[in-house]
């Protein structure tokens, strides 16, 4: 048994102090996933706020068959879209495509070194203004699996699409990032 599941075994039986630390280890991680989904820190903050809520509540229904972590960043995840959706921010598009693991990193290894910095900083500022044109899927979909390392079964599950639409919403905002970035590419 893992620290995580022996604190989620206090915590069901009531020791507060072991759900506090499932909070301490998990709250700046999933703050950074809600973060990087609504582009505004008082929603994340809520998100994160309602997502160890939610966790508290349900702590029952935690069966183990996930670890704890990807149990609580579904929540948050979910907490972060329903922020969104809250606020009116959602939005929806369908295209085909194919698979873009790496892409960001193949970009930024192609930035000459004397202009790196430079460089960087416009690859990162192009990138920050894509997301927040994204729709809140297309979004969530790229930034679970590009920045967290999230299957694509885990990913579709979370926003409750299909595996097919999963892949379609990170394609679209793969593509949306090449347009944005393609002017930094080095010429051959």
């Amino acid at each position: 048994m893992n620290d995580g599941e022996e604190w989620v075994a206090q915590a069901r039986a009531g020791d507060h102090g072991a759900f506090r630390r499932i909070v301490e280890v998990q709250a700046r991680p999933l703050f950074a996933v809600c973060m990087r989904i609504t582009r505004d820190a008082a929603l994340a903050e809520d998100a994160v706020q309602e997502a160890f809520l939610k966790a508290w509540r349900h702590l029952g229904d935690f069966d183990g068959r996930s670890a704890l972590r990807t149990w609580l960043h579904r929540i948050a995840v979910n907490a972060a879209l329903e922020q969104l959706r809250r606020r009116g921010r959602d939005g929806a598009a369908v295209d085909t495509g194919d698979d873009t693991d790496g892409f960001l990193d193949a970009i930024e290894g192609d930035i000459p070194d004397p202009h790196r910095h430079v460089l960087g900083d416009e690859v990162r500022r192009r990138t920050e203004e894509q997301l927040a044109r994204m729709s809140a899927t297309e979004r969530t979909a790229f930034v679970m699996r590009h920045h967290h390392g999230q299957s694509l079964e885990d990913i579709a599950d979370v926003l409750a699409i299909n595996t097919n639409a999963c892949k379609q919403a990170i394609f679209r905002a793969v593509r949306k990032l090449r347009v944005a970035l393609h002017p930094l590419r080095p010429s051959a």
